[in-house]
């Protein structure tokens, strides 16, 4: 236990003397300071804004209207000019080529040309994939058509507007989970999850295949156990991990309650940061759980390279399995099938489990014995895979020259 506890020391000990840990964490706190304090800032520049939104507003951007009647001249354009906020509705009885040379210029940004009740060319000049004028334009229109269909049919104006103008109501009752309530935070944590085992899963792999290219790991395993190492080394990386997480998040919890008030009830910043106490628990063992199981096995790796070049070709195929899982994670959250059979499949699997079981906790309803059952299974397996990374470990050593082979570095394990 001595051991344990005297490498965990000199391991934290080092990462907090790395200036590049200490740079990215002072960095990304003072970005979250910045992000938090933005409404702040921007509130001190609202005046000279509202300034120039009046400006903009006496020079909005032209919306030409040719239409084939005056009768439909007046409807479209006053329509138009009530859902076109943004727009100056200009009437033209122009030709199409004259009405194409404003666009062209500049003069106008767009036109409509009605070529017949519920038909109409829409020009512009550079179609912005955010353009939803068409798509307006069609509801718009469709809701003309049936307003004059029920007129000419000889119900009133008054009954026509009226029909027309009906509101539905209706209410939700959610017996399970809001998904897009719970959508921001879960994202977050995955991604933070994904960043912090490639980060530090890496730097492990590193410090241990540095370790062994300059021998003095040979030193290291004649005067302690290979599993107080490994084990040490791990949760070293992994308390320096959580620390810097805390710092960069507790920042972020700071400066928000400084600046709540200006971020206006803002949805997706609030459900951030209200995440509910027992799913804030289970992101907790998930995300410790799963990065011990990757550390370890990175760690493994790294005793196993012949040198330190060799470390990006080693852990490849390992980084592609995690990779592979976050794909699924995220593929089902924008498709909003949480419970698909990749993600119940993945769910059991210690090295998806981290990800895929807590989307799933926090965006359905999993009963609690798929959960035990989860977390069981990743402990076990988290435990398992730090012996055997272990005894690798020690194994690793005496490795030298050639690229090891599986066979061999299992024949020698299981010797050990």
């Amino acid at each position: 236990m001595r051991q344990f506890g005297t490498i965990l020391s000199f391991e934290l000990k080092s990462y907090f003397k790395n200036k590049v840990f200490v740079g990215i964490t002072v960095f990304l706190v003072a970005l979250i300071a910045i992000v938090m304090c933005f409404p702040r800032i921007s509130a001190m520049f609202a005046s000279d804004e509202a300034d120039a939104a009046e400006v903009a507003s006496e020079d909005k951007s032209i919306m030409l209207i040719k239409a084939q009647t005056e009768e439909q001249a007046m409807l479209t354009e006053e329509l138009f000019s009530a859902v076109f906020t943004d727009y100056e509705i200009r009437g033209t009885g122009d030709d199409i080529s004259a009405i194409q040379e404003q666009i062209l210029s500049g003069e106008a940004e767009c036109a409509f040309v009605m070529t017949g009740d519920t038909s109409y060319t829409y020009y512009v000049n550079n179609l912005s994939m955010y353009d939803m004028n068409a798509e307006i334009a069609n509801e718009v229109l469709q809701k003309l058509y049936q307003m004059n269909a029920m007129m000419e049919s000889g119900i009133t104006p008054e009954k026509t507007a009226s029909i027309m103008s009906i509101e539905i109501t209706g209410s939700v009752e959610n017996l399970g989970v809001d998904q897009m309530d719970n959508f921001f935070y879960t994202y977050i944590m995955i991604f933070a999850l994904y960043m912090v085992i490639l980060l530090y899963g890496q730097m492990v792999s590193t410090n241990v295949a540095t370790e062994k290219s300059s021998r003095a790991m040979e030193v290291l395993v004649t005067s302690a156990k290979p599993t107080a190492m490994m084990f040490g080394k791990v949760l070293a990386s992994c308390l320096a991990g959580l620390m810097q997480l805390v710092a960069v998040f507790g920042a972020a919890l700071l400066f928000y309650q400084l600046n709540k008030s200006y971020w206006g009830g803002n949805i997706i910043v609030e459900s951030i940061f209200n995440i509910p106490p027992a799913l804030l628990v289970y992101m907790l063992v998930f995300f410790v759980l799963g990065f011990l199981i990757y550390a370890f096995l990175f760690g493994a790796i790294g005793s196993t390279a012949t040198k330190l070049e060799d470390i990006n070709t080693s852990t490849m195929p390992l980084m592609f399995l995690f990779i592979i899982a976050f794909m699924v994670v995220v593929f089902s959250m924008s498709s909003g099938n949480i419970d698909n059979a990749a993600m119940k499949v993945c769910s059991f699997v210690p090295f998806t489990s981290p990800m895929a079981m807590f989307t799933r906790i926090a965006m359905s309803t999993v009963p609690w014995y798929e959960i035990l059952i989860s977390i069981g299974i990743l402990i076990g397996s988290t435990i398992g895979v730090g012996v055997i990374s272990a005894k690798i470990y020690r194994v690793g050593v005496l490795l030298y020259g050639t690229t090891p082979k599986i066979g061999a570095i299992l024949k020698a394990v299981w010797r050990h």
